[in-house]
């Protein structure tokens, strides 16, 4: 099942990609998830995460302009696609379902 979402960790950042909204920076996501789980992960797990999404189709990148206060460098800025967004439903409907929230007709 290489389109579902792996687990906690990913689930999370497709979350916070989403909350964020249209274009979301790899440094804004990581704030986020560290202000929802309590821990701080490294940019590159964040960017690992963030890679393996947009290989799945969950999220699509795009170059921002080049800024000044970044020495000229631009940033990726992160969205989620239409496929990510049914892969979170389809993750809260699974958990509902395990949790006893909903009925698993719903699953």
């Amino acid at each position: 099942m290489n389109d579902a979402l792996r687990g906690t960790f990913e689930t999370t950042v497709l979350a916070t990609v989403a909350a964020l909204g249209d274009g979301a920076s790899g440094l804004d996501i990581r704030r986020v998830v560290a202000e929802r789980t309590g821990r701080t992960h490294a940019v590159g797990a964040i960017y690992t995460v963030l890679q393996r999404l947009e290989a799945k189709g969950f999220v699509v990148a795009r170059v921002d302009e080049p800024r000044a206060m970044r020495g000229g460098r631009a940033r990726r800025l992160f969205t989620v696609t239409g496929t990510g967004a049914r892969a979170l439903d389809d993750f809260r409907r699974r958990a509902d379902v395990a949790w006893g929230v909903s009925s698993p007709a719903l699953a």
